[in-house]
């Protein structure tokens, strides 16, 4: 792994050491007085950080995949997916780590109202999902769809939009076939692991928006 993904996964990593050994913040000084407190930067660093990462997942997961296969040929779309996925995954897995680390430092797991603790482990799903997706999934997706864009290409197809020859195909040649249903199943799960981390994130809209005053 490179640099960047050796600090994605450091940052994850402290998010859940802070949640089994929180440190809490604690507000003092002039700077408490002045109006610009600890716990106040730590409330808009997550605050920000679920905000990028809840925008990105729905943009992601709803909008902008679907745009893509929609418009490109499928293997311009799968090269790029394999391009932009693992950065997808290295911002999600930095904003929820800050999520994690922030309410576990407002909201220290021992003293934490059972809501409080159940929106952090709401944070900790999306932060362990999208780190297995991260190392598990995605480069497992990405190996078979190579494999199956050999086949492919080797039949003539993939340069076209959409399914329709690539179905045509598998069902006189075995082996695409095959590797079709292998696919699908990894890229289900990966899916599924996706659809887990955005479901942390809609329940800890829920309880934000909760909390505000407008």
């Amino acid at each position: 792994m490179g640099w960047f993904t050796n600090l994605v996964m450091g940052m994850a990593c402290m998010a859940g050491g802070l949640v089994v050994y929180p440190v809490q913040i604690a507000d003092s000084g002039a700077g408490e007085q002045a109006g610009v407190t600890v716990s106040g930067v730590v409330r808009l660093v997550h605050l920000v950080s679920f905000a990028t990462a809840f925008g990105t997942s729905v943009w992601a997961s709803f909008i902008g995949g679907i745009i893509m296969f929609k418009n490109l040929p499928r293997h311009m779309f799968g090269n790029l997916q394999a391009k932009m996925f693992p950065a997808y995954f290295k911002l999600l897995i930095v904003c929820c780590s800050l999520c994690v680390s922030a309410m576990a430092t407002t909201h220290p797991w021992k003293t934490a109202t059972k809501r409080e603790q159940l929106q952090i482990v709401a944070l900790g799903v999306s932060l362990f999902t999208v780190v297995i997706n991260l190392l598990v999934f995605q480069p497992l997706t990405v190996k078979i769809m190579m494999q199956r864009h050999k086949i492919e290409k080797e039949e003539g197809i993939g340069a076209e939009v959409g399914w329709s020859k690539n179905v045509e195909a598998a069902k006189k040649n075995p082996e695409l076939a095959k590797i079709n249903r292998t696919f699908g199943m990894v890229h289900g799960f990966s899916s599924l692991a996706n659809i887990f981390c955005f479901g942390g994130l809609a329940f800890h809209s829920w309880y934000i928006a909760s909390r505000m005053l407008l």
